[in-house]
């Protein structure tokens, strides 16, 4: 049985219905819908317990999110795996971009370009990952997000190009 070398752990979580955000797209704008989240009025979305994400610090154009390595993150080796990281800099790079969009547009990642600089782990601390915007164009945005831990290392970077969209009225 895998797993039964050494004592097993648990983790469990709970999450919210994810569809009041996405509601509230259409009637906010990327920055307001994303303080709003910070302040707890809008529920977290389940990416953010799923990853054990513990804040967001939105601006015009950027973003802070915060997150402590856990070992539910390890991979084989023993680190955090590269896709926990490459998830978090999607996050922030996809969110920096929705800070920068009105209310009834939306986007989606297009592509993540990452670059993994040293292995994570828990002694690493607590991650913060910093994203934002390079260029946003009329159907398309440009953002990168870079990761750095508890000693201001640089983990890991990435870029990522966004699609805008219309998002149909929600009223």
């Amino acid at each position: 049985m895998v797993g039964s070398v050494t004592e097993m752990r648990t983790r469990r979580y709970s999450w919210d219905d994810p569809l009041p955000n996405a509601a509230a797209i259409g009637r906010r704008s990327g920055l307001e819908l994303l303080l709003a989240l910070r302040r707890g009025d809008l529920p977290t979305p389940p990416i953010m317990q799923t990853l054990g994400i513990e804040r967001i610090e939105p601006g015009e154009g950027h973003i802070t999110i915060t997150m402590a390595p856990r070992e539910y993150h390890y991979s084989l080796l023993g680190t955090v795996h590269g896709g926990v990281i490459a998830t978090l800099l999607d996050s922030a790079a996809g969110c920096a971009v929705h800070t920068a969009l009105p209310a009834g547009t939306g986007y989606v990642s297009l592509d993540l370009t990452t670059k993994f600089l040293r292995p994570v782990t828990v002694a690493s601390g607590e991650l913060r990952c910093h994203g934002s915007v390079i260029n946003r164009g009329r159907t398309t945005a440009l953002a990168e997000a870079r990761i750095l831990d508890a000693r201001d290392r640089l983990v890991a970077h990435a870029t990522s190009s966004c699609l805008l969209f219309e998002v149909p009225d929600a009223g």
